[in-house]
């Protein structure tokens, strides 16, 4: 037993000299901060909160009565729901008392203090909004948003010719289905008690509805919309029309391949563009009152879906395929999967690289931007912008590194530390003709980064000024 104290005692010493983190909170003294604490380790993976000890690890130790602790505990009772009973221990650390009060993940959450709910990220506690806690409460149930009641929506605002259809296609891919649509709703569990679920609703729905709206849209520039469409049609429809708005406003071009019939390809690949739309219409946060966006410019595509990534997955996790899948709708991607709309969770990011990678084309970007998730992807103009700024990049690098013309030395050496105009500049040379100014002097000063411009996102800028960078003051001093 004194060998097991010892240990215990070794392991505390240790976490104080690591500091606060997902698991640790360091407190002078007990307060509702400390319950606070409590709750968010509750609501996340476990923690404990260390009391007597301030933020940088260092032990001040707590006074502590005969019923101080149980205090405490009773104060922790009285101000959560469920209760948090958590484990207790007082330690010594340095000659002073530390009181040790941990708590495991709560089985079904969230926790809440006085009815507001926070969570334990890094090594903050962060108050959780009301669409995270009932993310929280779903996910401990193992359970999604789609998997509940509708409660405005019956069996009358279905279309069973639909369901038919899915049954059909389920039937040719090698499923064994004999049930009727009504029969192959329960079985799906689409319809409970004879209660249609979220899920049901938004695949086999009768009549369009805002639901799922999505907004389609051909852009000539970030302002200018040459063509404009709108999906409110069930999820499964929507995956063909959004695909046929896409295709309808991509370019095909001709490959010659020297045999009799040329071959035909389009701007994107159409695989990974497919994937795209199908995750995004799966994957959408329905409770959302935002719609789906996609824009198509003349070399890129962008589509947009209201929800974020799960909070457990970063881009640099979905990019490197390092993360368990939990489909937002699992309900809806169960249907989908055996469908074979997509093949498996998870797999298709590493699939839709795949596809550009093959084409040759840029790698699509994916990042969480205002409440949503967003793809974009890029087509063989904007590759070529990126190889030409390239070599634009290495070529002005060797050249910076080449000794500079004459004319930009003539130029340099008659520069001070003042802004010049341009006609300063050509009274300065004693020139008059503008155009072999910018070309012989002007033009290369600035390609070899001897001279500046004031305003080098507008070249053409009336109060334009011109001046020497460091380069050109190390050059005008030798």
């Amino acid at each position: 037993a004194c060998d097991v104290r010892k240990i215990k005692l070794m392991i505390k010493e240790e976490l104080l000299q690591k500091g606060e983190n997902q698991h640790v909170e360091f407190k002078t003294s007990f307060n509702d901060e400390v319950i606070i604490s409590l709750v968010a380790f509750s609501n996340a993976r476990g923690g404990a909160v260390y009391i007597g000890v301030t933020d940088d690890g260092t032990v001040k130790g707590v006074s502590l009565g005969k019923e101080t602790v149980a205090q405490w505990i009773n104060d922790i009772k009285n101000k959560t729901a469920p209760v948090l009973i958590p484990d207790v221990e007082t330690v010594v650390v340095e000659t002073q008392t530390v009181v040790v009060l941990s708590v495991s993940e709560y089985p079904i959450k969230p926790v809440s203090f006085k009815g507001r709910y926070y969570k334990r990220v890094e090594n903050a506690n962060q108050l959780l909004t009301t669409t995270e806690v009932v993310n929280l409460h779903l996910q401990t149930l193992n359970t999604s948003w789609d998997a509940y009641y509708d409660a405005i929506h019956t069996l009358d605002d279905l279309s069973l010719e639909k369901v038919q259809s899915a049954i059909e296609i389920m039937k040719e891919n090698g499923l064994t289905i004999n049930e009727t649509p009504i029969a192959f709703l329960q079985k799906y569990d689409l319809l409970r008690d004879g209660k249609l679920t979220n899920a049901a609703y938004l695949l086999f729905k009768k009549n369009d509805s805002y639901l799922t709206t999505i907004e389609l849209g051909r852009f000539q520039d970030p302002i200018t919309i040459k063509d404009t469409a709108r999906s409110k049609a069930d999820v499964l429809t929507q995956v063909e029309q959004v695909l046929d708005f896409v295709r309808k406003h991509t370019n095909k071009r001709v490959i010659i391949t020297g045999e009799a019939r040329n071959t035909q390809k389009w701007q994107y690949p159409m695989e990974a563009i497919r994937e795209i739309v199908i995750n995004m219409i799966i994957h959408r946060d329905y409770r959302s009152s935002g719609d789906s966006i996609v824009k198509i410019f003349d070399n890129k595509i962008e589509f947009y879906n209201p929800g974020h990534l799960p909070e457990d997955i970063t881009i640099n996790d979905l990019l490197s395929g390092d993360y368990k899948s939990n489909p937002r709708n699992k309900l809806i991607a169960d249907v989908c999967k055996d469908m074979h709309l997509i093949e498996k969770y998870g797999s298709g990011i590493g699939r839709i690289r795949r596809y550009f990678k093959e084409e040759g084309l840029p790698d699509p970007d994916f990042r969480n931007i205002s409440d949503g998730f967003q793809v974009t992807v890029f087509g063989e103009a904007v590759k070529k912008e990126q190889e030409t700024h390239q070599e634009t990049h290495q070529e002005t690098h060797q050249e910076t590194h080449q000794a500079p013309p004459e004319r930009v030395s003539e130029l340099v050496s008659r520069m001070g530390n003042d802004a010049y105009s341009a006609r300063e500049l050509m009274h300065l040379m004693g020139l008059s003709d503008s155009v072999n100014f910018r070309k012989v002097y002007l033009g290369p000063a600035i390609k070899y980064e001897f001279v500046r411009l004031k305003y080098p996102d507008h070249p053409k800028h009336r109060d334009q000024k011109y001046y020497l960078t460091e380069k050109g003051l190390d050059m005008k001093k030798q």
